[in-house]
């Protein structure tokens, strides 16, 4: 009812709304990786030379026995100089979140220095700053407002809002063709919605290193049944408070199913309390499972799925209609591609300063 009665404009109102859901997202993020995760292993040219705590699967593969999504651990998207930099993007709502991007791609951060920008004639990075692009910033989930031409996203979202939201912690379903199936969709839809009415306080600075450490846990070692996070500065058991939050989000499936004759939502919802209650209902569980069964590699099992699913796809007739819809979107792009490149007449560095420009 308050919010009825608000006198916003109703494109403030959309973002503030936003932001109530991207805090609590934030906060129960490490649920995606654990439901959803499927890269539980790597190949080891993917570590290279570096050190690691990671066990050896075989010769060519390196995983942590519990783990979900090594994607979304120290090893992957992850913004390392953070609290080395001082730099930390804020999401108390969106002027507050535009200004703590403003500040780290206008930052000069003395590490980036030394690499210079531009040397002998070539470009090694595109500044030296903290940030060099705001969607250089890696984080489980994004406001989103849709460029104009070049327009910097910041400034999209300033003079727009918030458009959509990016959720960025959710691997690529390896067993669907498609890389996400039906039943996830309408978990997540119901997820969100459920971040989006729950009270969303502020984020402290406690709780967001809970929140980065929790992300972590669940990546690296989600399916162990001892592993505990960290809520409000106590330790609780990760299948303890999935379960409460999967009760929690009974209600607004139920309502999802007013528009599904077969309660889909609630059968998506029961599908992850299963998976809760037993790990090796998760995907990651079931990549490593087959990896051991079929004496297969990391490599080794993601060729196979790939060559599944390409086999999939070439023996997949699409129907006349969506044939030609996609034939012609294919032509409508390379012609817009050629017009684009034919009126690229601005020298890079030109080009590089005019965007920054924007204000």
């Amino acid at each position: 009812q308050n919010q009825e009665q608000n006198t916003w404009l109703l494109s403030d109102f959309i973002s503030e709304m936003y932001f109530n859901m991207l805090r609590n997202l934030q906060r129960f993020g490490w649920l995606i990786p654990y439901l959803f995760g499927s890269s539980p292993a790597v190949c080891k040219t993917f570590v290279g030379d570096q050190s690691t705590d990671m066990e050896e699967f075989d010769a060519s593969t390196f995983y942590y026995p519990y783990a979900t999504s090594v994607r979304m651990g120290d090893i992957g998207y992850q913004n390392n100089k953070e609290y080395e930099a001082g730099f930390k993007a804020c999401y108390d709502n969106l002027n507050v979140y535009i200004a703590s991007l403003t500040r780290a791609i206008e930052t000069p951060y003395p590490k980036y220095e030394e690499i210079g920008v531009v040397v002998n004639g070539e470009y090694r990075q595109l500044n030296a700053n903290i940030l060099q692009i705001e969607n250089e910033y890696y984080s489980t989930v994004r406001p989103k407002q849709a460029p104009i031409d070049n327009e910097k996203p910041t400034l999209a979202l300033r003079d727009r809002g918030v458009q959509y939201v990016e959720l960025r912690s959710l691997d690529v379903n390896a067993y669907d063709p498609l890389g996400i199936d039906a039943q996830q969709l309408r978990f997540l839809e119901s997820f969100l919605i459920f971040c989006l009415f729950l009270d969303s306080p502020r984020i402290g600075t406690n709780e967001t290193r809970e929140i980065d450490q929790n992300l972590t846990l669940a990546a690296h070692h989600g399916r162990n049944p001892a592993l505990r996070l960290h809520r409000n500065g106590r330790a609780i058991g990760l299948k303890k408070w999935a379960a409460e939050i999967l009760d929690s989000m009974q209600g607004f499936s139920e309502i999802l199913d007013t528009v599904q004759t077969d309660g889909a939502y609630s059968h998506a919802l029961e599908a992850q309390r299963q998976a809760v209650a037993d790990p090796d209902r998760t995907p990651s569980a079931r990549m490593l499972r087959e990896m051991r069964e079929n004496r297969e590699s990391f490599h080794e099992f993601a060729r196979r799925l790939s060559e599944e699913h390409y086999d999939y796809f070439t023996t997949t007739r699409l129907s006349d209609e969506r044939l030609a819809f996609f034939t012609n979107e294919a032509r409508d792009s390379w012609d817009r591609q050629r017009r684009l490149e034919a009126s690229d007449t601005v020298p890079f560095n030109a080009y590089l300063t005019r965007y920054f420009a924007q204000a």
